[in-house]
């Protein structure tokens, strides 16, 4: 891979990565819910389910993905119904008054905040249709697959680690301002609905679109 086509796959990382999404708005609510520091652990997740999107691609499953209704609709209604899960919990989420000098956040666990950001982008169809669409455009066919892969994952990685750093980072400095019950569950139901219409849209997606 030249360095000129590399720039060019970079810019196009920060574009799909600044794009909201699912992802986007599952590291929102972490940082919101635990802070930076546990919230971050989301991006960790969603960085895993890029990689099995990225490996499925380069395995030639994802053009068996692209051809077959019937799997991409078996992924397509798992990934609707995990967000729909997620809206419903976002909505329970109790709301306490908030103390930012005495105790700031309760403590999520990491492994399950990261199986969360695995799941949402591991469930997503369309976003592996998109990188069976966008992925060969930069590969150059005279040299060995296999480095290139390896160099746009870590690149498309790198980049969504930084965006997603600014999603959680931005929203757990908003949770600072929260401090009465009625106003965070106010944003609890803000994000349920933000997770409802992700379900939303992920439903509407069919195979012929993606």
């Amino acid at each position: 891979m030249s360095l000129e086509t590399w720039l060019a796959f970079l810019l196009a990382c920060w574009i799909i990565s600044l794009s909201p999404g699912a992802g986007a708005i599952a590291s929102m609510s972490s940082g919101l819910n635990y802070g930076f520091a546990r919230g971050y652990w989301t991006a960790l997740g969603l960085q895993g389910g890029l990689l099995i999107q990225i490996a499925v691609v380069a395995a030639g499953v994802g053009a068996v993905l692209a051809a077959s209704e019937f799997a991409f609709n078996l992924i397509k209604w798992f990934g609707v119904g995990y967000l729909l899960y997620l809206a419903l919990r976002q909505w329970q989420a109790p709301a306490v008054p908030v103390d930012t000098d005495i105790k700031p956040r309760p403590v999520g666990k990491p492994l399950n905040l990261m199986l969360r950001g695995f799941l949402i982008n591991a469930s997503n169809p369309k976003a592996v249709v998109f990188v069976l669409a966008v992925l060969p455009q930069f590969l150059d066919l005279s040299r060995p697959m296999l480095g290139q892969y390896a160099i746009m994952a870590a690149t498309m990685v790198v980049v969504d680690l930084i965006v997603m750093a600014g999603y959680t980072g931005l929203a757990a400095r908003v949770l600072r301002l929260l401090r009465s019950p009625r106003q965070q569950k106010l944003l609890n139901r803000a994000f349920a609905g933000l997770f409802a219409g992700a379900a939303g849209l992920l439903a509407m997606v069919t195979r012929a679109s993606a």
